[in-house]
Parts: C-alpha cells; structure tokens; sequence
C-alpha cells in the first residue's frame, strides 16, 4: 500500500498485521478519490473504520485539512498511527480507539460535521443503513459533503437513507462504492 497522489504522493504505507482488516486496493482508492476529487482546498475527513488509515491519509495527501481516524482493533490504531508519522500528518489528525457507534456518538455530543465520511466496514459487520441513517439524523455530514461507502457486492443498499440520497455506485470485482450526500434525488454530472 502506498499514497497514491498530493504532497505524500508514493509514501509506503504499513498495513495492519493479521488478517482483521482488508486493506482497499489501490486500484479502488484511486477510483474513489477520481469520484469524488481528486485534490480538495480544506475540508474534514472521517475515516470510520481506519484500519491502516489508507483512505484518510489520501484524503489529507490531496488537500484535506484535518482528518478524525476510529478503529475498535489495537493494531490497526497502532499502523494509522505508524503512518501519520511516516507522512508527517500527526498535525492534522485525530485517532481514536472505539466501535463505529460510540465513535458516532461522541463526534455527535462534540457538534463535529465533516466533507468526507468514508465507511469501510469489514464485510462481516457491516451496519451501513444504520450508519448512514445516524449520520444523516445527527447531521455529521456537512451541506454538500459526500459519504463513501465501500461494501461487499452482495450487499444492496438503499438510494435514500433519511435526507442523503446515493448519488453514485460503481462495481470493482467483489467490491461495490455507493456515494450519498444531502439532496432531493439528483444524480451527479458525470
């Protein structure tokens, strides 16, 4: 794994040891930050389930000013640690040790919004409706910010959850990444 564009363009990235994460592909990543960017002028980052904090870490590499790191596994907050130093981003980060929804709730009692909300569950314990419906009802997601979710292909999940509506889906082997923002039905230009 590696940062694949911005300031830290080909900086070497450790992944998590074992096997209780499943790091995104290159290739996905790529394809993700060319929907959704690719480079940003500031903005705030949620990196829900951070594992080697790969997606964060692009995000702050292409201009994204802050970026909050949550992961409930002890090695993976070691590796998202061991790599924000590596790009010299421990600045500009956040990294907590919790499960999804006590991590939800506490950026809700602290009044966080943030551009970027990326969803990466393991496949197994995937909770996106729910996740997507308490972001939308607890209004973590700024006006025109984006939801990234990245799911296993056999998982379909809604266009409309509460106010944000899927916007985008696109299918990579056994990987599908389904985009939401706040709206009233529209498609984006493409």
């Amino acid at each position: 794994m590696r940062v694949i564009s911005g300031k830290n363009k080909g900086v070497s990235l450790k992944a998590v040891p074992g096997d209780s994460t499943r790091p995104t592909t290159d290739k996905v990543k790529e394809s993700i930050f060319n929907m959704i960017g690719p480079y940003f002028e500031g903005g705030t980052v949620l990196d829900l389930y951070g594992g080697a904090g790969g997606l964060g870490i692009e995000a702050l590499s292409r201009g994204v000013e802050k970026a909050v790191f949550v992961d409930r596994d002890f090695k993976a907050i070691q590796t998202i640690r061991a790599n924000i130093a590596a790009c010299g981003l421990k600045s500009r980060t956040e990294v907590y040790k919790n499960d999804a929804r006590r991590a939800l709730q506490a950026l809700v009692k602290r009044e966080k919004q943030f551009t970027f909300i990326f969803l990466d569950p393991p496949y197994a314990k995937q909770q996106i409706p729910e996740e997507l419906s308490f972001i939308s009802n607890n209004d973590l997601l700024e006006e025109n910010g984006k939801i990234i979710a990245e799911h296993d292909v056999r998982v379909s999940l809604d266009d409309t959850y509460e106010t944000l509506v899927k916007v985008r889906e696109e299918k990579y082997g056994d990987t599908v990444i389904s985009i939401y923002m706040h709206g009233k039905g529209e498609k984006e230009d493409e």
